[in-house]
């Protein structure tokens, strides 16, 4: 299958083309990286990438970025960055991306564990993981001939000496581990579903 991957030089990006790579023909996209590069939060940007790469058989997303920061000292500007990121940004690309799937192919968002188990500074990050999860839950529901499915990850271990203390007490996962799910959700059957690596 040819299966683009958004997000291709981050730690999910790269363990998805490690899997991905021996059996499918993988166009890696990034914001300054990759085969072609993407401003997911900008639409003209998704349609130049869809236009340049055309049709293909799955559409992967690991990435998009959300504001951490305490509620009391957070503003309304940075709250909206993260829902233009990664909410709006992986939205984007389902929308326009539609066009360019071919039938029975997939999308694949990316989550996180932070829908179900919120952190301290992590409101907007749970806010947009769990408005992601209801898009892909109604979607999945009026894409004709073709599935949508997302991928939660709990903090990767690869991440744990940057991130690890913002995650008391949770247990990471490698990000090959994480990959599996997003190779579950390409080659798979299901829709509306959201794989939780925790």
């Amino acid at each position: 299958m040819k299966v683009m991957v958004i997000g291709a030089s981050g730690t999910i990006g790269r363990g998805i083309v490690d899997n991905l790579q021996r059996d499918h023909d993988v166009i890696r996209v990034g914001k300054t990286q990759g085969d072609f590069q993407v401003d997911l939060t900008d639409e003209s940007s998704v349609s130049a990438l869809f236009a340049s790469t055309g049709k293909v058989d799955g559409i992967i997303a690991a990435t998009g970025g959300v504001h951490f920061g305490p509620l009391a000292e957070m503003s309304s500007e940075q709250f909206v960055s993260g829902l233009q990121d990664k909410l709006m940004g992986q939205v984007r690309l389902v929308l326009i991306g539609k066009d360019y799937l071919n039938p029975g192919g997939s999308f694949t968002l990316t989550t996180g564990i932070l829908t179900q188990h919120p952190i301290r500074t992590g409101v907007n990050a749970t806010t947009v993981n769990a408005a992601l999860e209801g898009f892909v839950m109604a979607a999945a529901n009026e894409l004709s001939g073709q599935r949508i499915n997302a991928v939660s990850p709990t903090v990767l271990t690869e991440a744990l000496d940057k991130y690890g203390a913002f995650f008391p007490g949770f247990e990471s996962a490698a990000a090959s581990r994480v990959a599996l799910a997003y190779r579950r959700s390409l080659e798979g059957i299901e829709t509306g579903k959201v794989y939780r690596v925790w």
